[in-house]
């Protein structure tokens, strides 16, 4: 079960985080790789380890924010392999600040880079794989997508996060007539470069062993099986599935 062999996933944000993570696991499945991010030099790099794995990989420079980027990306990848199958929607940041304290330019930043990103790149490849009448497209939101926090202000992420939960279920209602199903994992709290500085915070430690049921932050690779899973062909029946990951945080 759960063989990627032959499949070609596109993953965006692949120079690092929880991208980076997405594209090693799908090729130790066996799937063809497009990985996309701004640092080409990193792409690069990932690449020639992935191809270890004895698969194809396209490493393309891409801004997610960017129309232009994607549609170029989604020709290249076309081109390349003939078809997508599996999208993931990786790529994110965000500007924090409260609702109160919110400067325009930080909103607009980050609503483009983490929901705006993920209807541009589902269009470009969503129609790829309409063709084909086959695909699978992964959103990776967040459990704060799914509720509130007071200990952090980042209003905006909420926000963005809470689009990309309901931009599945919208799209999944949208694709299924073209066996394209749209899933969301929405994780907790996992180490990256971007949540590094306030995870390893002793003051935020202590705040997760409160909140988090398991008292822990997420692993390196405790995301994989659920995003393979739902790249798998035995998952066809399952779209519009908002699947939290993250240790119990948002089931109490």
């Amino acid at each position: 079960m759960y063989n990627l062999k032959g499949r070609v996933a596109v993953v965006s944000g692949a120079s690092s985080g929880l991208g980076r993570q997405m594209a090693r696991a799908f090729a130790k499945q066996g799937a063809d790789l497009v990985i996309l991010a701004r640092r080409m030099e990193r792409l690069e790099e990932l690449a020639k380890e992935l191809e270890k794995e004895k698969v194809k990989v396209l490493p393309i420079k891409c801004d997610v924010t960017s129309t232009e980027d994607i549609n170029s990306a989604a020709t290249k990848a076309e081109k390349e392999f003939g078809k997508v199958d599996i999208l993931l929607n990786c790529a994110g940041s965000s500007k924090d600040a409260g609702v109160l304290d919110m400067k325009d330019e930080e909103w607009d930043f980050t609503i483009d880079t983490d929901l705006t990103s993920v209807f541009k790149m589902t269009r470009a490849f969503g129609n790829i794989m309409k063709k084909h009448k086959y695909g699978r497209i992964i959103n990776i939101a967040s459990m704060y997508g799914l509720v509130g926090n007071d200990e952090i202000p980042t209003i905006a992420y909420h926000s963005s996060k809470g689009g990309v939960v309901n931009f599945t279920r919208a799209a999944a209602a949208e694709l299924a007539k073209y066996n394209i199903t749209v899933n969301a994992i929405c994780p907790g709290y996992f180490y990256t470069e971007l949540t590094t500085p306030v995870l390893d915070t002793e003051r935020f430690q202590e705040f997760a062993k409160v909140h988090v049921p398991m008292q822990r932050y997420g692993k390196e690779g405790e995301l994989n099986a659920g995003a393979i899973f739902l790249a798998s062909d035995e998952a066809s029946y399952v779209t519009g599935v908002i699947l939290p990951i993250d240790g119990g945080y948002t089931c109490v």
